[in-house]
C-alpha cells in the first residue's frame, strides 16, 4: 500500500512539473492590438492577450472587453457607472472572425518575458477566469480592457519592468487623449466633452495613457525589461494579422456642431427681433427651454448621482443649471418670474466672461448655445436697456 501511494505521489509531482514547464518554457504570450471600428464603443480600438502552446496546439485569446447588451437595466447601469464587464476566453480563430467581419486591423506582438514570468502570467489568467473573478466594474480611464492587460504584465514582470520617464509638463490630458479618437465624429466628441468633468482635464502620465489600446501598444513598445543590466524591449516588432485601413468618416463644414449651432443662433436672433406675438413667443421659448432643461437635468444627474468619476465635478453645470428648469416652469404657467430670468442671464454672462479661466476645457460648439440662452433670458428679464424685451414689445 505504501509503495502504491509513493508511486502515485511521484507520478502526480511529475505531472505537475510537466504542466508548470509547459505553461512557462513552451508557452508564448502576445499582445493583440485591434484597430478602431465604426461603433461608438469601438472607435478607441481594442486590446487582448493571446496565449499559444505549440505542443498542445492551443491558441487562445483573453479578452476583457466583453459586455452583455441584454443585461437587465443595461442603459441605467451604464449611466450610473455600475455596468460590469467580464473577461472571456476564446479561440484565436473566433476572435479574428469578429474583426474580419468588422474590417478592423489586428496586430500581434510577442512579449519578451521569461518562462517564470510567463508561468506567473498564466496563473493570473486562470485566476481571472474563476467564476468569482470573471466580472469587474468597468472604468474608462483606470480599469478597462487595456489597463487589465497592463496590470497583469506589471505583476508578472515586477520591478524589472521599466517605463520611460514622463516628460515634465508635456503630458496630454485624459480629455485630449480621448478627443484625438473622436475627431472624425464631432457630434460624439461634443457629447462626450459635455459629459466629462474636471478630472478629465488632469494630465495623463505615461502609465495612465495605456487606458487606450492603441496608445498602450505604443507605450509598451517603448517599455524595457531589465535582464541583469541589459535592457530588453518588452514587445517584439508587430506582425500584421489582419490588414484593413482605419475607417474614414468625412465631415463637411455644414454638419459640424459649431456651424449648425451658429446657424440656429442666427435664426433665434431673427425670430427675437421680428416676432412680437406673445403666444408664438411662449411656444418658441417652451421649445427652447425644454431642450436646455433636459440637458440641465443630465448635468445634475451626472454631477451628483452617478459613479462615473470622469463625469462628476462637471463645470458645464454652470451654464446648464437648474435655473433653466425653473424658467421653463414659469413660462409654461405664464408666470412673470423676472428675477429668475435675470439670474439666469447674469450666470450665463459670467460663464462667457470667465470660462477660459476655469480648470476645465469646453467644446467651442457650446458657445452659440450659451448665447441662445443668454438672448432668450434677456428677453424675459425685462431689462430697460434691451429693446427686444417683452416689456418693450
Amino acid at each position: 500500500m505504501k509503495r502504491t501511494f509513493l508511486l502515485i505521489t511521484v507520478l502526480l509531482l511529475l505531472s505537475i512539473s510537466r504542466i508548470i514547464a509547459q505553461s512557462g518554457n513552451d508557452t508564448l504570450v502576445y499582445l493583440l492590438t485591434c484597430g478602431a471600428g465604426t461603433e461608438t464603443y469601438s472607435i478607441y480600438g481594442h486590446s487582448a492577450l493571446r496565449v499559444v502552446i505549440p505542443a498542445s496546439r492551443l491558441d487562445k485569446v483573453y479578452n476583457w472587453g466583453v459586455f452583455d447588451f441584454d443585461t437587465p437595466n443595461f442603459a441605467w447601469k451604464f449611466a450610473k457607472g455600475r455596468l460590469d464587464y467580464k473577461v472571456a476566453e476564446e479561440s484565436m480563430q473566433g476572435f479574428l472572425q469578429v474583426y474580419f467581419s468588422e474590417k478592423r486591423y489586428v496586430q500581434c506582438q510577442k512579449l519578451n518575458i521569461s518562462p517564470a514570468e510567463t508561468a506567473k502570467l498564466i496563473a493570473m489568467l486562470r485566476e481571472n477566469l474563476r467564476p468569482e473573478n470573471i466580472k469587474y466594474r468597468y472604468d474608462f480611464f483606470y480599469d478597462d480592457c487595456s489597463t487589465r492587460i497592463r496590470d497583469l504584465i506589471e505583476k508578472a514582470v515586477g520591478d524589472k519592468l521599466l517605463y520611460p520617464p514622463d516628460e515634465g509638463g508635456k503630458s496630454p490630458t485624459f480629455r485630449m487623449m480621448v478627443g484625438k479618437y473622436q475627431d472624425n465624429v464631432p457630434w460624439l466628441n461634443l457629447g462626450i466633452d459635455l459629459l466629462m468633468g474636471i478630472t478629465s482635464d488632469r494630465e495623463a502620465s505615461f502609465r495612465d495613457r495605456m487606458f487606450l489600446p492603441i496608445d498602450m501598444q505604443m507605450e509598451l513598445s517603448e517599455t524595457v525589461v531589465n535582464r541583469d543590466g541589459k535592457m530588453v524591449p518588452l514587445l517584439q516588432n508587430p506582425d500584421l494579422i489582419l490588414d484593413f485601413d482605419p475607417p474614414s468618416m468625412k465631415q463637411t463644414l455644414l454638419t459640424l456642431p459649431a456651424f449648425v449651432f451658429t446657424a440656429i443662433l442666427i435664426l433665434v436672433l431673427i425670430f427675437t427681433a421680428m416676432v412680437k406675438k406673445n403666444h408664438l413667443i411662449k411656444w418658441f421659448d417652451i421649445f427652447i427651454y425644454t431642450i436646455f432643461s433636459v440637458l440641465a437635468g443630465l448635468m445634475i444627474f451626472f454631477n451628483f448621482f452617478t459613479d462615473h468619476q470622469q463625469m462628476r465635478m462637471n463645470l458645464n453645470i454652470l451654464w446648464l443649471n437648474p435655473v433653466i428648469i425653473i424658467s421653463l416652469v414659469l413660462i409654461i404657467f405664464n408666470k412673470n418670474g423676472t428675477i429668475w430670468f435675470r439670474l439666469l442671464f447674469y450666470i450665463l454672462a459670467a460663464f462667457l466672461a470667465i470660462h477660459i479661466l476655469l480648470p476645465q476645457s469646453f467644446n467651442i460648439a457650446i458657445l452659440p448655445l450659451v448665447l441662445i440662452l443668454l438672448i432668450r433670458s434677456s428677453v424675459r428679464a425685462d431689462f430697460e436697456w434691451n429693446p427686444l424685451s417683452l416689456k418693450q414689445a
